[in-house]
């Protein structure tokens, strides 16, 4: 018994002894990991200070790094109201509540499977015309300052592909993009996202395609997951950006755009979230019975009775005339002369009927491209150009002959501040031409649209709480069938004069786009009716 004793005493002396030190190794071993670990990931701080980045391929975050928001909801708000309509919008704010709830990669996935299913791959153009502006105003600039110093660049998002790529590409001009695939049956989207493990092989033929140098840095969130890890695995250093970093950060802004932000489509003026989709919700029914009240009592009652009922319901309108007040008056003693011609830049639909307001008397304002039931709810007479040349040149002299006119000479609207090219026949047609510079405020919708249902326009315009106009009159000119004294000699050269006037006077940039440009970055088509 006590042989018995010794022995199993003898065994588990040795076996302590040798397991002990199998541990130990062990634990050696994962301390010397957990060392390399803490050598490649460094705090974001340290890389702000480096300066040998232009020889570095940085491969970065896009929500982690690139966007201040922590929340991905208003984009899938944005992708649900413009690519799905109202009813697919509510769906997804109703499953707020479950989406905070749930896990990171779950919450992405109901939001995907509402706002994508049974959407067609082709008709979706929210990527390209709605969500740039929103993700470029949610851009921090030191993160972006940072990233530009860079050498070759690789953005990888948790967003679907269709809705990350062209923003990316277009306005950042960074070439490889990675995000997530989704799944499409019969040409139309399901709402599920492809297996990660297909997502990693696509990364690295895309690596490999793009050439993307293997000394990269990766930059991304301290909450860096599983998955993440596998996508930075290639990274020799990884730097973290923390909550705190993200919000010192100031945005991006518009002057350091890499890619001008000229067109943008989509109603929503407010990045939706989850707050202000339930204001947006809540004050629809009451701003969709103030636009029609202000409509009705626009369209039958007289002008200095409807603009105080205006103003009362809160719609601003401010007025700068020009020096020399005579500018808005052509008449001639014994001479019986054309109508004035206002040329304006255009904003909305209702430019010409806020002239009409301020002018106290009536005008004809020429149009193209505008529904019938926004010609039929005009409180003004309204006329169509057919882009016919020599009928239209026929149609705005006769009407110039029966009193003023107004035109909008870009032939289409533009949200942000730039002038699009002016077309010169106006300068041909009016024996004095007044330009009026004009700039419009909304606070939730957009009046203007150029892949929805344009009879809604003015509708949209006049739901906001509070829309702001800012008119002014400028100088006049003369047009070319009397003697000018501008020191133009050309129907281009009095297009482009006006357009500069108005360019100064608002602020705003002169380009050389056209209709056509808008239609073509937005929709795919020449904008042809």
């Amino acid at each position: 018994m006590s042989k018995a004793f010794f022995f199993k005493t003898l065994f588990l002396f040795f076996n302590r002894i040798l397991f002990g030190k199998v541990r130990g190794f062990h634990r050696n071993l994962s301390n010397n990991h957990a060392t390399t670990q803490l050598l490649k990931y460094q705090k974001y701080p340290s890389l702000a200070l480096r300066s040998d980045l232009s020889s570095k391929t940085l491969i970065f975050n896009v929500e982690e790094v690139l966007l201040k928001s922590p929340s991905l909801f208003p984009y899938f708000m944005l992708v649900a109201l413009e690519a799905g309509g109202c009813l697919r919008a509510i769906v997804l704010l109703l499953l707020y509540p479950l989406i905070c709830l749930v896990s990171e990669e779950m919450g992405l996935k109901i939001m995907v499977m509402v706002c994508f299913f049974g959407i067609k791959k082709e008709r979706f153009k929210a990527g390209r015309a709605v969500l740039p502006k929103f993700y470029l105003e949610d851009v921090g600039l030191e993160i972006f300052e940072v990233l530009k110093r860079g050498g070759e660049k690789v953005a990888v998002s948790k967003l679907p592909q269709v809705m990350v790529e062209d923003f990316i590409r277009e306005y950042l001009e960074i070439d490889v993009v990675v995000g997530r695939e989704l799944k499409v049956f019969h040409g139309y989207f399901v709402g599920l996202i492809e297996e990660k493990k297909k997502d990693m092989i696509w990364l690295e033929e895309i690596l490999v395609k793009n050439r993307v140098d293997s000394n990269m840095i990766g930059i991304s969130g301290f909450n860096i997951s599983l998955d993440d890890h596998q996508l930075f695995s290639r990274c020799k250093e990884i730097y973290l950006v923390g909550k705190a970093d993200k919000w010192s950060w100031q945005r991006l802004p518009k002057q350091k755009y890499p890619k001008p932000l000229i067109f943008h489509d989509g109603r929503l003026a407010l990045r939706p979230t989850a707050l202000d989709a339930v204001a947006i919700f809540m004050w629809a029914p009451f701003g969709f019975i103030l636009a029609i009240f202000r409509i009705l009592i626009s369209k039958s009652l007289p002008t200095n009775i409807s603009t105080p009922l205006n103003a009362f319901s809160g719609m601003y309108l401010t007025t700068t005339m020009p020096k020399n007040s005579y500018s808005l008056s052509n008449k001639e003693k014994g001479k019986k002369s054309k109508g004035l011609l206002y040329v304006c830049n255009h904003k909305t639909l209702l430019d010409p009927v806020y002239l009409n307001v301020i002018l106290n008397k009536s005008v004809t304002g020429v149009t193209y491209s505008v529904s019938r039931i926004s010609e039929t709810l005009s409180p003004i007479k309204t006329v169509r150009l057919s882009r016919n040349r020599d009928q239209d040149g026929i149609m705005v002299e006769s009407l110039l002959n029966q009193g003023d006119v107004v035109v909008c000479p870009e032939g289409t609207t533009c949200r942000e501040p730039y002038l699009l090219r002016f077309s010169p026949l106006f300068a041909e047609l009016g024996d004095v031409i007044v330009p009026v510079a004009i700039d419009s405020h909304v606070t939730m919708f957009y009046g203007t649209t150029a892949s929805g249902l344009k009879c809604l326009d003015p509708l949209f315009c006049l739901m906001n709480p509070t829309p702001m106009y800012t008119v002014q009159f400028l100088e006049r000119v003369s047009g070319l069938s009397k003697s000018c004294s501008n020191g133009v000699v050309s129907k281009f050269d009095v297009a482009n004069h006006v357009q500069s006037e108005i360019g100064k006077a608002l602020g705003f940039e002169c380009t050389n786009l056209t209709r056509r440009d808008k239609y073509l970055i937005l929709v795919g088509n020449e904008g042809k009716v």
